[in-house]
């Protein structure tokens, strides 16, 4: 595998076959995830048999509650602008952070790409973290954020569906021991423990500003062949549908943690 590194985060592999990966390869496809956040495979043109065996190789996966799953493949959904008469809405976010353990990996597969835009939106939430001032570093030390579902349809959960969970603010990643700032789309983040609602909502949008800065963010521009997959624990992720020509049609699929347990 040859590895471009990207910049503020993310790396790009080609001369690779997802399909053909070693148990070996994988380990580095996992390593190079908790480092750089984002891995984008060039060239692909896999069906969506080999798309999930691919994510299955990372470990079971996962499903979110009230997305449309691909015809024939329930472990796998889609994401289209096909028939909308308005474009898809997306903020930075972090999939599924309601869950107390969070999707470990998304992973996208281009089907259709559109003539122009659509490209998908990357943030370094290590670089987040480290760029913090001491001042706020100190602040909220040791706080959390309650994480809550928005966006889906209380008549598609169940009372054994999770819809609010409480994650650190500063959370090491399980697999890099390095230090991430993390949190979601303000309107996920409910709660930060030890303040009220109003400081609590502007010591999130203060944070959500700091993640989301040009000089922290990569857009990936979609080619044909295109599967991109990144590590939930280290990015914030959206959708760019503002200035989208054409039809935009991708198939994800999510693993559910990071298997240290297995």
């Amino acid at each position: 595998m040859h590895t471009t590194t990207l910049q503020p985060l993310g790396a790009e592999l080609t001369d690779t076959d997802i399909a053909a990966l070693t148990d070996e390869q994988i380990g580095e496809v996992r390593s190079l995830l908790a480092e750089h956040g984002v891995v984008v495979f060039r060239d692909q043109h896999v069906d969506d048999d080999a798309f999930l065996a691919f994510l299955q190789r990372f470990g079971p996966l996962t499903f979110t509650a009230g997305e449309t799953p691909v015809d024939g493949f329930p472990d796998l959904n889609v994401i289209s602008n096909v028939g909308r008469t308005e474009p898809p809405r997306s903020t930075f976010h972090v999939d599924s952070s309601y869950l107390s353990t969070p999707p470990a990996y998304t992973a996208l597969r281009a089907v259709e790409i559109p003539s122009q835009g659509g490209e998908t939106v990357f943030t370094n939430q290590y670089r987040a973290y480290e760029t913090l001032g001491d001042d706020v570093k100190a602040r909220l030390e040791g706080a959390t954020i309650t994480h809550v579902v928005t966006g889906i349809d209380p008549s598609l959960l169940t009372e054994d569906d999770e819809t609010q969970a409480e994650h650190p603010v500063f959370r090491p990643h399980p697999l890099s021991g390095r230090t991430a700032l993390y949190m979601s789309t303000p309107k996920r983040c409910a709660a930060v423990s030890g303040l009220d609602d109003a400081a609590a909502a502007e010591v999130v949008a203060e944070l959500y500003a700091h993640s989301t800065t040009e000089e922290n963010s990569h857009a990936h521009r979609w080619a044909p062949g295109d599967v991109v997959m990144w590590d939930n624990g280290c990015v914030l992720h959206r959708g760019d549908h503002s200035v989208v020509v054409g039809d935009r049609v991708m198939h994800r699929g999510m693993v559910a943690d990071y298997g240290l347990d297995r």
